[in-house]
């Protein structure tokens, strides 16, 4: 990859410069404040639908702009740092990457500074469960699950604003390890069925349909009017370059209503802020229920690990009073550490670390194979929701984030996506048919980084056209459109999100 090709990326609108007038790409990006008149003008610009898929366009393989790593694509290509950091930033990605990989053990230990797990868990470090910061999936057969958990809760008061309840005796996650001398939850069995599905040449697709079970429970039956929610690990990369997306950008792509007709109707997800108690756009994890990517790893900490941090100072973790022996066990809070068992600056250098994975460049951009299969994928209108491209703002807390053009491939927006997908879990903003969009940058490398390929939010896929078949509610008339496709143009799309 040229250095002249980073450099030009870096500044972004280089190649965009452009005699638009000002006016005419004001209505597509409104709430900018980061932007002048002018920017505006060649944001809108830049970040349009293509009408030629002929050749990629400009800065096509630099998804993450000028962030993007664009050396080696191996087994490890997820876990470099963005490329136009510092070299000071770099030693506190090289710290954060430590505490990532970190393994936590169970209080009291000789080890002050890393006690404290538990004391119910579902991994012992991050990079359990995000393996080479990639895609987490589900056991295989006759595995202990480590990537894949249940969130539980049971139906709240909405009246009183409360949608969902921790379920009373195994709180808000079902945790299948526990600290020696504790007995945990239970197990987590996954089983599979088969459900073919008839493509339109005739071409049979089996897709896996999971049935979840919990059993050898450890506190006693659960409420029977349990809500469950699978999640697998998602991939790391580029959440720093998410976070810098001008909130003004996101609530652009919002049609709740669907008032242009078109069947997709992506709602933002609003939550409350915790400093200010206003509103705040809920952009990480599977339903946008964390607005930031230090909210999504103090929630980690917390569930997965049974981590205390400043922002989730919970010692014990998701232990529920009726789980006593839980809260006897001993705690890894250090007097002269701090009031946490992971103070600061640890949960700021994981943030830090987790905010700066660089999005590796793309492979193939200008195969005529991959361009054919970026127009069925215009085509099926699946960038009505996977949205290609944005500009993040000027105002972004890291330097290294400002202003880049970058390609995600979602709108950060909920989309109900038809009841094969539904958890029926309400959670934060979104409904239990709905689920945020989500980022497709990267998923060509799923099998490399990851070891194998899964997809979607529990990892029942084991492709990407299973993933594809699964898509219902918004995402059903692309879906059909897919199936309708002939072979030569569906392994052109395929060949295509391989690129990405």
């Amino acid at each position: 990859m040229p250095s002249a090709y980073l450099s030009a990326a870096a500044s972004l609108c280089m190649a965009a410069s452009l005699a638009l007038p000002a006016a005419a790409g004001e209505a597509a990006l409104p709430h900018r404040d980061d932007l002048s008149p002018r920017d505006r003008a060649r944001v809108a610009k830049v970040v349009a639908d293509p009408t030629d898929f002929s050749a990629a366009e400009a800065f096509e393989a630099m998804p993450g702009g000028a962030a993007t790593y664009i050396k080696r694509i191996n087994v490890n290509a997820f876990s470099f740092p963005s490329a136009n950091i510092s070299f000071e930033d770099q030693q506190r990605f090289a710290l954060g990457n430590g505490l990532f990989r970190k393994l936590w053990v169970s209080s009291p230990s000789s080890t002050n500074a890393s006690d404290g797990l538990g004391p119910l868990f579902n991994a012992r470090s991050c990079q359990g469960c995000h393996l080479k910061d990639g895609r987490g999936h589900p056991p295989r057969e006759g595995e202990e699950p480590v990537a894949l958990f249940l969130r539980l809760s049971v139906p709240g008061e909405p009246e009183a604003g409360k949608i969902l309840r921790p379920e009373p005796t195994y709180g808000t996650q079902f945790q299948n390890y526990a600290v020696s001398g504790l007995q945990s939850e239970g197990r987590l069995e996954v089983r599979y069925s088969e459900t073919p599905v008839t493509l339109g040449d005739g071409t049979i697709v089996s897709l896996r349909v999971p049935d979840y079970r919990m059993t050898d429970l450890g506190y006693g039956p659960m409420a029977q009017d349990v809500l469950i929610s699978p999640r697998v690990a998602p991939q790391m990369i580029g959440l720093g370059l998410l976070e810098a997306i001008h909130p003004g950008d996101i609530l652009a792509g919002a049609d709740p209503d669907d008032s242009d007709g078109d069947g997709i109707s992506g709602r933002p997800s609003w939550l409350p802020d915790p400093v200010t108690g206003g509103k705040v756009l809920g952009r990480f994890g599977w339903k946008g229920e964390a607005p930031t990517v230090r909210a999504q790893s103090a929630g980690a900490f917390a569930g997965d690990i049974g981590i205390s941090t400043p922002d989730e100072p919970h010692p014990w973790g998701d232990c529920m009073p009726a789980q006593t022996a839980c809260l006897a066990m001993p705690t890894g809070e250090q007097a002269n550490l701090g009031p946490t068992e992971a103070p600061d600056p640890v949960l700021e250098l994981v943030d830090f670390y987790s905010r700066n994975l660089a999005v590796p460049r793309r492979r193939d951009v200008d195969d005529p194979q991959v361009l054919a299969g970026k127009e069925q994928f215009h085509e099926l209108g699946c960038a009505s929701c996977h949205r290609p491209k944005f500009v993040t703002s000027r105002k972004a807390e890291l330097e290294a984030h400002r202003f880049q053009l970058i390609w995600p491939y979602s709108d950060m927006l909920l989309h109900d996506m038809g009841e094969g997908l539904a958890d029926n879990r309400p959670l934060a903003n979104a409904s239990g048919r709905e689920w945020r969009t989500a980022p497709l940058w990267g998923i060509g490398l799923t099998e490399l980084v990851s070891g194998q390929e899964s997809y979607l939010h529990d990892g029942r896929a084991r492709t990407l056209e299973e993933a594809i078949l699964w898509h219902g509610g918004e995402g059903q008339a692309a879906r059909d459109g897919y199936a309708a496709l002939d072979r030569a143009d569906r392994e052109a799309l395929l060949r295509f999100l391989k690129s990405l």
